[in-house]
């Protein structure tokens, strides 16, 4: 591990502590790339026009006429916590404008993810139009779903994708659905300026053009028009769980949606979640959103049924809410079991691996598989590998569906320097035939093989990263502010710190220096609890997951983190690494 300190510009920082700010927010928002103080102001009058987004007033257009005819609409939704978020806000927007016509005939399907398969495929076409409805609105999906979207105009049916993912690419040409409407940043010709919304963010632009449409056709004024406002915190759960990239938009997105739940202004659900959680909703930061609630949200896609997070989501009764939050709780205790007896199988066979090639150490890309591992947990599985060795890794696990006998799913994640989605698409063109199935980007993606081609996958993906990563991309690196003023080592400081909005792309302050260890002592054989010197002081620091003592002095890199205890809350350390 390497510990790196990121570039700060001083007229970037002297500009913001002119404008008002903490030095310490100074310090870590300039070496985050904000110049001014403007660039922080998250007020909704900062939102980019609807109409700014290609296909969203075709899309109110088509949602207006839709409700005006009386005709039902049904939400194909992803089945992760994202795409639960946008099904959720999908309904209860809709419903919430439909008063105005005494409309309500919105509802939802979530494909099965052993079953069905990610997006619209033809099947799950042919399931909304069986169900009566008249309109088909895709959330976090449908944007590469061509043969879906094709079917279900076959049927009759109309169709809307709402979707922020890249579209298909085949022959080096972009290739989207037909005879639809789509609403999707990353489309080619959208002049949006963001291209980081989640799918939740682009639900509520369509909800935001759609109450424009109906206060254009005089169905409300601007003063009676219903608030959309309150649907936030699902926007803000959607986006932090999805780990897309916080730019200022999000970022926007995010801050509104934290300040009503602090304000006790959510869903009697999303309530119920904070509490199955632990954690203080008038307290919720970013990472409550994305450890907490998200894993809880998204356990129940991977092992269960996602309705069930859906209905949390929309559920307004508490009782009702709490049973559901109770539900998804247990789900994702049992996803937490399952996967750390997957992480540690994992682990053993990449350590197999590694010593059967001694010479020659890890190698550059991992691909492992076991017989035993559950599908819906692999993607966890090689995040955490990843995470911890520093490799592209697959994993591989027997498909779960009745008539995919013989398949094997894999869930890929990548390092810095490492396309995923574009190894894959090499691979499949060196080796014809191998890849059944396969899709992703940059960080993620997912396959589907033959399992009598597992060998073949492996080598070949080897290969690749033989090929593509050299020494210095292989070193893992760790980014970080560099010391912390003793000053400033205060719990007030601390919880303003966390207040503020963090996550991918605007990481949260992880600070570094060498530090004295005064003492060292493992807590129930799993966690380091540490006493050490800063600034002249004793402080102290947890090290969570690890086992291995330290030597007298270390270069660590550590978060500060507010412990309360027997109702007293202190300050210490949570560090997250040590240079080696």
């Amino acid at each position: 591990m390497k510990l790196t300190v990121r570039d700060t510009p001083p007229r970037a920082v002297w500009a913001l502590e002119q404008a008002g700010l903490h030095p310490l927010l100074a310090r870590l928002y300039a070496a985050r790339g904000i110049v001014q103080s403007a660039e922080l102001d998250d007020s909704l009058a900062q939102l980019p026009a609807p109409e700014q987004m290609r296909g969203c007033t075709d899309a109110a257009r088509l949602l207006a006429d839709a409700m005006q005819g009386g005709l039902r609409i049904c939400i194909v939704a992803d089945y992760d916590c994202d795409g639960a978020s946008a099904c959720a806000l999908g309904l209860r927007g809709l419903r919430l404008l439909g008063q105005a016509l005494g409309w309500n005939r919105a509802d939802y399907l979530v494909p099965d993810r052993v079953q069905d398969g990610y997006g619209l495929t033809p099947s799950i076409a042919a399931r909304v139009h069986a169900s009566g409805a008249d309109v088909l609105v895709t959330v976090d999906n449908g944007i590469a779903s061509v043969e879906g979207v094709a079917h279900a105009r076959a049927l009759g049916l109309q169709v809307l994708i709402t979707d922020h993912h890249l579209p298909a690419v085949i022959d080096s040409a972009v290739v989207l659905p037909q005879d639809c409407v789509i609403v999707n940043p990353n489309q080619p010709g959208c002049p949006f300026p963001s291209k980081a919304l989640a799918g939740v963010g682009v639900m509520f632009y369509v909800l935001l053009a759609l109450r424009a449409e109906l206060r254009a056709r005089g169905l409300f004024t601007a003063a009676q028009q219903p608030r959309l406002d309150p649907l936030l915190p699902l926007v803000a759960l959607g986006t932090v769980a999805d780990v897309v990239r916080l730019d200022a938009l999000n970022r926007r997105l995010v801050a509104q949606g934290l300040k009503r739940i602090r304000n006790g202004q959510m869903p009697a659900g999303l309530a119920a979640l904070f509490a199955v959680a632990s954690r203080r909703p008038e307290l919720a930061s970013s990472f409550d959103l994305g450890f907490a609630l998200g894993p809880r949200i998204n356990a129940a896609g991977r092992l269960s049924d996602m309705r069930l997070g859906i209905e949390c989501l929309c559920c307004d009764e508490p009782e009702r809410a709490r049973e559901l939050a109770q539900t998804l709780d247990s789900i994702n205790r049992e996803r937490k079991s399952l996967e750390g007896e997957m992480r540690e199988q994992a682990l053993q066979l990449a350590e197999a691996l590694c010593l059967e090639r001694a010479h020659s150490g890890t190698p550059p890309a991992l691909c492992l598989y076991d017989g035993a591992f559950h599908e819906g947990v692999i993607g966890i599985v090689a995040a955490r590998l990843k995470d911890k060795l520093h490799r592209p890794t697959f994993v591989f696990a027997p498909s779960q569906a009745a008539d995919k006998a013989g398949e094997l799913k894999g869930s890929g994640r990548s390092i810095a320097g490492f396309h995923l989605r574009d190894a894959l698409d090499l691979l499949a063109k060196r080796r014809p035939g191998v890849l059944l199935r396969f899709g992703g980007h940059a960080a993620a993606a997912g396959c589907t093989i033959a399992a009598d081609q597992l060998p073949t996958f492996a080598a070949a993906f080897e290969q690749i990263g033989a090929e593509w990563l050299d020494a210095a991309t292989l070193q893992q690196r760790l980014e970080t502010d560099g010391a912390l003023e003793p000053q400033y080592r205060r719990l007030d400081l601390c919880d303003t710190l966390q207040q503020q909005v963090w996550g991918q792309g605007f990481a949260p302050p992880l600070f570094c220096e060498e530090l004295e260890v005064l003492s060292q002592r493992l807590l129930g054989q799993k966690h380091l609890a540490l006493k050490l010197r800063h600034g002249g002081e004793a402080v102290d620091g947890i090290w969570f997951g690890r086992t291995e003592t330290l030597p007298a002095r270390a270069r660590l890199a550590y978060r500060l983190d507010a412990d309360e205890w027997q109702g007293r809350r202190r300050l210490r350390f949570l560090i997250e690494a040590a240079e080696c």
